[in-house]
């Protein structure tokens, strides 16, 4: 689910390119090996904790669980806002690239707004279901996707040659490793890692979480970090360590799409643009899920309607946290066809880079939750340097990046205005989250205080107190 919902070629095929453009430094696989030890640094004490908290919350789960219920809830509003933003935006980007895509094959001109129905619609179907079906679905596009990068990162490397490899070697010196803007390198490289955490939230559809879950995690990691580096390498062997940044500057759209024509035939070409669409529909399914289980554990906490944390009794699904999640990405697409937003050059963008930065900021929370947490539970047989020590180096690693994507959210984003609304946005969902609880612990103390109950293990409930 979470190796598929990174939409491997989707991010080699238009990501990387854009990381070699905006930092306009050929050594593109460095920043993804920057950014996977980073995420690894924080998957040590995000999987530690999985054996504590017996909740899909994932990022709320753990925030509560650590800094306390009012904390938690605002973390649970920063990242429902963060995931449904993500979702929209890949739902319109989806929609406009399935257009182009059939008028590029001979078929009749659209509006994109019609083809993102379309994929609402399947997207509803499969979100509404088991797990399973999902993920049957998700693996066969996942293995499809991967077969076709790595035929084309043979093929450059083959195209590179000798020659290649040793000017590849060349741009990792800290000369020329230095040059152009590196930080908004690894900011697009982090952009492509998104998801990989929402293993957590699938928990309690895993037979064994405490298990299966860190590994799922690690191998989400280590596997999405290590395929994109070899991707990126690949291209600056097949381009030249010279030539990289010019041709990613001038067309990063089409620019590994027109290698795989070059070097490897026409066919592979239009097996690209087919499979870009399944790509996306891989990580718009994949997001929609992760939403909907926040709505369905916010739903079960009382943050949210009832209704919505209720179990589907033939398919053991949260169905109608689902069907919920669907209902506001359609009704959230009118309203930006309507405002004549382009798909392409505002919605994804625009949504993606504040999401990205709303992510971050969650991970940073986690990772000091973590810490936190292992320390005032001394009672917690846990090695100190995994539970205490890793989980506060990623937590200056992460605060770093966010203040990264902060200060560069308008070249993200593209305009000042709209960076500034966007940012204000989203930073201001975790204090609404806070006062939310807070607002809860006056009016309802016992719903306040059930908040905590079903998180912590019950082992841990004396220990954990009545902390807030």
């Amino acid at each position: 689910m979470v190796l598929a919902g990174a939409a491997p070629l989707a991010a080699v095929g238009a990501v990387v390119p854009m990381v070699v453009r905006v930092s306009q430094n050929a050594a593109a696989f460095v920043f993804f090996v920057a950014a996977t030890i980073i995420l690894v640094l924080f998957a040590v004490g995000f999987t530690k904790m999985t054996r504590f908290v017996d909740d899909a919350g994932a990022f709320y789960s753990y925030i509560q669980a650590g800094l306390g219920r009012i904390p938690g809830v605002g973390a649970a509003m920063l990242a429902l806002s963060s995931y449904f933003l993500l979702l929209v935006s890949i739902t319109c980007y989806l929609g406009a690239v399935t257009a182009n895509t059939v008028t590029d094959l001979g078929g009749p001109g659209t509006p994109w707004w019609v083809w993102t129905a379309l994929w609402l619609a399947v997207t509803g179907m499969l979100g509404y279901r088991d797990i399973e079906l999902s993920s049957k679905v998700l693996a066969f596009m996942l293995v499809a996707e991967c077969l076709v990068v790595i035929v084309v990162d043979v093929a450059l490397i083959a195209a590179g040659g000798y020659r290649g490899m040793s000017a590849s070697v060349a741009a990792v010196d800290p000369v020329a490793l230095s040059r152009g803007v590196p930080s908004l390198g690894l900011m697009f490289a982090f952009l492509c890692f998104i998801g990989f955490e929402t293993t957590a939230v699938f928990r309690n559809e895993a037979i064994t979480p405490q298990r299966t879950i860190p590994r799922a995690t690690y191998l989400a990691v280590t596997g999405v970090g290590l395929f994109y580096a070899i991707s990126a390498w690949a291209l600056t062997v097949g381009v030249g360590a010279d030539k990289l940044v010019d041709a990613a500057t001038d067309d990063p759209a089409n620019l590994v799409v027109g290698l795989a024509k070059t070097h490897v035939g026409p066919v592979m070409q239009e097996v690209m643009q087919l499979l870009l669409l399944t790509s996306l529909l891989a990580c718009m399914l994949c997001f929609h899920n992760v939403a909907t289980r926040y709505v369905f554990t916010m739903g079960t906490r009382a943050l949210l309607p009832k209704a919505v944390g209720v179990i589907h009794a033939k398919h053991g699904s949260p169905s109608r946290a689902s069907l919920a999640t669907t209902i506001v990405t359609t009704a959230t697409v009118p309203v930006v066809a309507a405002a004549h937003m382009d798909p392409v050059s505002q919605v994804y963008p625009w949504f993606s880079g504040a999401a990205t930065l709303g992510v971050i900021v969650l991970m940073a929370l986690t990772s000091l939750a973590v810490a936190v947490f292992f320390w005032t539970h001394r009672q917690v047989r846990e090695p100190l340097a995994p539970t205490r020590i890793v989980p506060v180096i990623a937590l200056v690693c992460l605060a770093g990046l966010a203040w990264i994507v902060a200060s560069h959210l308008v070249l993200l984003i593209g305009g000042v205005a709209a960076s500034r609304v966007l940012l204000a946005l989203i930073v201001a969902t975790f204090p609404a989250g806070m006062i939310t609880a807070a607002i809860l612990r006056t009016r309802r103390p016992h719903a306040y205080q059930a908040l905590s109950q079903p998180a912590l293990k019950p082992a841990l409930y004396e220990a954990a107190g009545d902390r807030v």
